[in-house]
């Protein structure tokens, strides 16, 4: 619903809250799925680091075995110096001897002596940690060697866990950082949006003529067609201003006669005078009659679109019925629902002045054209009447003149077409056609468009 001051609210959140809740819950997801995968990238080194330890152990191991032999207490040597540097539980099978470095674990470590090949196995949990073993198969001389390196992951899940809990820690306190960050970066880019409320306040209070501010170049074609339109405004007032000095002016002296005449009591009204009076009256009326259809005109930049087919369909309609002598026909390759960016009461006014001017002139026919070229809306009427001298075709649509005094109207018709094309910054040209009659193309650009059009 439109409030007092004519502007239509619409509820909704503001640009600033917009960009806070598609921000904040993208950084918040963003944030969260960085840290599951580091939990996942981190389990899955921390995997292959102990596997990749496991098996280098179990190596350094078989080769303090071989350094060992043929010594009776082998297994012994080997798995002390192994257990005081790496500190791992491990078991060793050499042919018929079996040697643990940890009798609490022999329910874990004996089993996985019986297993078979050499591969990774897992074990533990309950009251016993959870551990990764890995089976290390070869042979020393002719006995068969077993042996299996085990690694708490109890422990290790541990660290990892406070290792994950800090870096979940850390990431809320860049979370908190980029929040702030986020909220220091709409405020900065909403501050063209103050800058122009602050020029939009001076404008309506008479500071400044024109929107002038320092704004990012997004903000550039807002202001500059502001800035056109605020031109539009003032053009349309100038318009009305000079029209209205222009009527006074024009009827000024026939409505000084006619009351000089009516007040001289002492001179009889005769057949003649009454017609001289009631002539001066028919001008003030067209004078009259032809400002009032220019109030009608809306111009560009009014927001509004025509169907140009449509109309012109209609117009053709309703000629050829006030013609029925004559044959009116359309002629176009674009869809009736066609739409153009011109006001539809001033594109009507434009086609229905010209569809009329060649309906007066033709002998049999009149056709009307209309195609699109690029950012162009051309329409042309063709008729197969006498035409126009090719010396008098820059006159036409001068206000006033008629080249015919036979023929109704007191031209105004091209007139109106000229001041109303003139507004859209668009074309009105007349040529002789190729088997006679008058040729008028209308080119109608689109808005911004028409600045570069040549004139007639």
């Amino acid at each position: 619903m439109p409030n007092p001051d004519g502007i239509v609210n619409r509820a909704g959140y503001s640009l600033r809250a917009k960009l806070l809740l598609w921000l904040l819950p993208l950084m918040v997801v963003f944030m969260w799925g960085a840290w599951l995968i580091h939990g996942a990238l981190l389990d899955r080194m921390t995997a292959d680091f102990v596997e990749s330890r496991l098996r280098q152990e179990a190596r350094f191991l078989e080769r303090q075995l071989e350094e060992a032999a043929p010594s009776e207490d082998l297994a012994y040597t080997a798995g002390r110096y192994f257990e005081d540097v790496f500190h791992h539980a491990f078991a060793i099978r050499l042919g018929h001897r079996t040697y643990l470095s940890s009798t609490q674990l022999a329910s874990v470590l004996e089993p996985a002596l019986e297993e078979q090949g050499t591969r990774f196995l897992r074990a533990g949990g309950g009251s016993m940690p959870e551990l990764l073993l890995f089976r290390h198969v070869a042979r020393m001389g002719d006995e068969p060697l077993v042996i299996v390196v085990a690694e708490d992951l109890t422990t290790l899940r541990d660290s990892q866990s406070e290792l994950h809990a800090w870096t979940a820690a850390v990431a809320i306190g860049l979370l908190g950082v980029l929040i702030v960050l986020v909220l220091l970066a709409v405020y900065l880019a909403l501050k063209p949006v103050r800058s122009l409320q602050g020029s939009l306040q001076a404008f309506q209070e008479g500071r400044q003529a024109r929107l002038e501010l320092t704004a990012p170049r997004e903000f550039l074609p807002l202001i500059r067609q502001i800035n056109h339109l605020l031109d539009r405004l003032d053009q349309r007032l100038e318009r009305s201003r000079q029209a209205l000095a222009n009527l006074s002016h024009s009827i000024k002296t026939p409505i000084a006669a006619i009351q000089q005449a009516l007040e001289d009591t002492q001179r009889p009204l005769d057949d003649d005078y009454r017609r001289r009076l009631a002539a001066r009256l028919s001008d003030i009326d067209h004078q009259l009659e032809a400002e009032m259809r220019r109030t009608r005109f809306a111009g560009p930049d009014v927001g509004k679109q025509a169907h140009p087919v449509q109309q012109a369909h209609d117009l053709v309609w309703m000629l050829g019925r006030l013609h029925p002598e004559k044959n009116f026909e359309l002629n176009t390759d674009l869809p009736n629902e066609f739409t153009w960016s011109v006001e539809e009461h001033d594109l009507s006014e434009m086609l229905g002045n010209l569809l009329d001017n060649a309906g007066k002139w033709a002998n049999r026919h009149v056709s009307v054209t209309i195609i699109q070229r690029q950012n162009i809306l051309a329409i042309t009427v063709t008729d197969d009447g006498p035409g126009v001298a090719a010396e008098e075709l820059p006159t036409l649509g001068t206000r006033g003149l008629r080249l015919d005094q036979q023929k109704p109207g007191h031209g105004l018709g091209l007139a109106i077409v000229r001041d109303l094309i003139a507004r859209y910054e668009g074309r009105l040209g007349f040529r002789q056609g190729d088997v006679g009659g008058l040729v008028v193309t209308l080119e109608l650009p689109r808005p911004g468009f028409g600045r570069g059009l040549p004139n007639a």
